[in-house]
């Protein structure tokens, strides 16, 4: 006679469901890789590219298999938290989101947790939240299109940060070969009225921007038309900043055949202006963004930019802290330039004479 079963069998590679599993076990269990799992158990933004089927499967399995993450144990042994701080301006589609992306991939990866903190521009959260994370014992910082003048304890890492702080890494775009790539694209195209809106005061990348068009222009002989320079003004993340002040610019009056906006987020408000007061892009007004964020390439008609790697730039920040955290002591390295790339897409035409 067969004997009756005593104990409830795994079913699956060995698994027992009586003891907390470790996360490359729930990843083997599960068929998947540990980042998949990671990112679905920490509950990233990064997972929702993630079937949620998949993600069912994964919560499941943790809850079943009684997963617990071990990291009190590793603080022990290693004397760190194995966690970082993430300063932002906000979370979007835009900027912060595209580099934000490149930060927790890589952090996920080495088994890093992270906390983000949105500050909205306000200098009160600025000056807080360092000594807010300092609290909660990370690691390192990492700073995103933020003004840093703090010296902290820790390692720091900026992205767009141009301040020169002790101990801080700034992570920043070349603008100069950024400027390059836009005017002499436009100069080619036989574009000499360029109209520009500049991004907003409390951006870390303006005054810098800014500064690198004025010289580029003056080298390759361009005048910059005063009138035909203005300012993104407010904090939405949104295409009706550009729309507002493109508004403005079309009531002087002042001619134009192309317009270089800051961002990609304002070149598309700008061409929904344009657009309301008959004027096509670009057979009438050729338009350049700047950043090449995911929506660019599906802007109608197709946004030429300047592409700012922001996931790698993201990625490179991470990297960078992590090895400033494993090396604990030696030199820090204070810029790492990280040169952009011009998009062609269909904003932009060769000007055609009158």
């Amino acid at each position: 006679m067969p004997r009756k079963a005593t104990g409830r069998h795994s079913g699956s590679r060995g698994v027992k469901r009586d003891q907390p599993v470790s996360l490359k076990k729930l990843a083997q269990h599960l068929g998947l890789s540990p980042a998949t799992v990671s990112l679905v158990i920490n509950r990233s933004p990064v997972a929702d590219s993630i079937p949620q089927e998949t993600k069912d499967r994964v919560l499941s399995a943790a809850r079943e298999l009684n997963y617990r993450p071990n990291f009190f144990a590793r603080s022990l042994r290693t004397q760190r938290s194995f966690t970082i701080g993430v300063i932002v301006p906000e979370v979007s589609e835009g900027y912060a989101a595209m580099v934000m992306s490149g930060i927790e991939d890589h952090l996920l990866n080495e088994g890093y947790f992270y906390f983000v903190a949105s500050h909205r521009h306000r200098a009160d959260l600025i000056e807080e939240y360092p000594q807010l994370f300092l609290g909660r014992s990370v690691d390192g910082l990492i700073a995103v299109d933020t003004p840093w003048h703090n010296d902290l304890t820790i390692p720091v890492v900026t992205v767009s940060g141009h301040n020169e702080v002790k101990g801080v890494t700034n992570i920043v775009l070349d603008h100069m070969h950024a400027a390059d790539l836009a005017l002499r694209h436009l100069l080619q195209l036989g574009h000499r009225e360029i109209a520009f809106i500049k991004g907003q005061d409390f951006s870390s990348d303006t005054e810098v921007r800014w500064n690198a068009i004025v010289k580029l222009a003056g080298q390759l002989g361009l005048a910059i038309n005063p009138r035909l320079v203005v300012q993104l003004e407010g904090d939405s993340p949104s295409p009706d900043v550009g729309y507002q002040v493109t508004r403005k610019l079309l009531c002087t009056r002042e001619p134009f055949t192309a317009l270089f906006a800051s961002n990609d987020i304002s070149a598309m408000g700008a061409i929904r202006a344009l657009r309301e007061n008959g004027l096509h892009v670009p057979g009438d007004v050729s338009v350049v963004g700047f950043d090449d964020i995911q929506g660019a390439a599906y802007q109608n008609p197709g946004l030429t930019t300047v592409r700012q790697p922001l996931k790698k730039m993201g990625k490179i920040a991470a990297q960078t802290l992590l090895q400033r955290i494993q090396r604990a002591s030696g030199p820090t390295l204070k810029q790492i330039i990280i040169e952009p790339e011009l998009v062609v897409r269909e904003t932009t035409a060769r000007l055609e004479k009158m």
